[in-house]
């Protein structure tokens, strides 16, 4: 999901779009009106649906003994340094702890011990390998189950490529980039040749790097740990594409999740944005009554992610039996399914794929595309990811300092990369 100043906002919506508060605190919020002999507490970040899909209510019922008591942080970098504290001292964490995607190879490389070990107690088989695998230590020990994924596609307003004189029909569109982002950014180019007044082909450049990016075999670790950054063909390819955007008239300059980019959505004034699936929500926010009709979704030049979480038990838990049948009925996948219809946090778990459905309203407003088969189809064929402990502070450097250097200031590719890289020396004490 995501990336400091984008993480901290984008790390909601990947659980819910749940919207982040200023100073980060705690809410406790009960899971429903349970009474039962043991209290089992949820701690997440942002929000995850259990509690607004009716599953802590149902999971009460069925287990009269239980009562779920749910924690929310509602920003994720108070949200893990506390996590991390508590399972340090063995004491004070959650009986079921949520870990962000951005978190999860810090966990699986230095807190494996303070987990239960959940590889033993399901069918690993229900999650995506690549989910499976991003929270799982060399020895084969599970220390997470998968909530959501974020799968790749491209939101388009059609209205717009119509205007431009370009293909509207989305199978068609997919085909022309399909396989390489360069071709994305081809059908840029074509674009700007006769763009409606006031409009851009793409939001940003940092957009379509961390797009492209979630979609490479190797970001900016290894899977042994080490930092790669530099090295990575994934790093490189995507900034390159993402060069192509800053260096070209086809970006409409805009920092994702700032309120001069929801105004974007509003007035237009960009015609694609890539889109993970928990943002299809977010657009039919922003845009408002003017997108109706008038976007669509195509598949993405490659199958990518943006964003995820995991739940865990950690072993400091007072009611371990407990909080595993929890952790593993809240993930499995007729659950996953009910959360995404009340929120579209997409399942991480393919077999529930061919049941589930969009609210009819979101389907309308992206012209009646199918939504979930486009998603489904990337989230399926993505490669597995490894992340480490600094890679969110990298990646900032890289969109927040390189690309920006680029797109609004005008800099040389050269001294993009040149930036980015001083910051990143600073990020990893070098």
């Amino acid at each position: 999901m995501a990336f400091t100043a984008v993480a901290a906002l984008a790390t909601g919506l990947l659980a819910g779009c749940a919207n982040d508060s200023d100073d980060g605190s705690s809410n406790n919020s009960d899971g429903g009106n349970g009474k039962g002999d043991i209290t089992l507490t949820v701690g997440t970040f942002g929000v995850f649906g259990y509690k607004q899909a009716g599953l802590y209510d149902e999971y009460m019922k069925l287990h009269p003994d239980i009562n779920i008591k749910e924690n929310v942080t509602t920003r994720t970098d108070v949200y893990w340094p506390k996590v991390l504290t508590r399972l340090q001292a063995g004491s004070g964490t959650d009986d079921i702890q949520a870990i962000e995607v951005g978190n999860i190879t810090e966990a699986v490389q230095t807190q494996a011990d303070k987990f239960v070990d959940l590889g033993k107690e399901v069918d690993k088989s229900q999650w995506l390998d690549w989910k499976l695998a991003q929270a799982t230590t060399k020895d084969g020990k599970t220390i997470g189950l998968g909530t959501d994924v974020g799968p790749m596609a491209i939101c388009y307003r059609k209205d717009l490529f119509k205007k431009a004189g370009l293909e509207t029909d989305r199978t068609k569109l997919a085909e022309q980039w399909k396989g390489d982002w360069s071709k994305y950014v081809d059908v840029g180019k074509q674009y700007m040749k006769k763009a409606p007044k006031g409009t851009k082909f793409v939001d940003s450049a940092s957009s379509v790097y961390n797009a492209s990016l979630g979609g490479a075999d190797q970001r900016y670790y290894d899977k042994d740990g080490n930092v790669v950054w530099d090295k990575s063909s994934g790093v490189k390819s995507s900034w390159n594409v993402a060069m192509s955007v800053a260096t070209s008239n086809m970006s409409a300059k805009l920092k994702q999740f700032d309120k001069p980019w929801d105004q974007g959505f509003a007035n237009g004034t960009f015609a694609t944005v890539a889109c993970p699936a928990w943002m299809i929500g977010y657009i039919e926010q922003k845009s408002g009554d003017s997108g109706k009709g008038n976007w669509d979704v195509a598949a993405a030049p490659t199958a990518a992610n943006w964003g995820g979480s995991f739940i865990g038990v950690p072993t400091a838990g007072k009611h371990q039996k407990e909080a595993i049948a929890l952790a593993k009925w809240l993930t499995a996948p007729e659950q996953q399914a009910k959360v995404f219809a009340k929120q579209a946090s997409f399942p991480s778990t393919p077999s529930a794929y061919p049941n589930l459905k969009p609210a009819a309203d979101t389907t309308a407003y992206f012209s009646n595309a199918p939504i979930t088969q486009i998603f489904s189809d990337s989230a399926k064929t993505i490669p597995t990811q490894y992340f480490g402990i600094k890679d969110q502070p990298i990646n900032t450097a890289i969109t927040d300092v390189g690309i920006l250097q680029v797109e609004q200031k005008g800099k040389a590719p050269a001294q993009g990369w040149d930036a980015a890289k001083n910051e990143i020396k600073d990020v990893l004490g070098q």
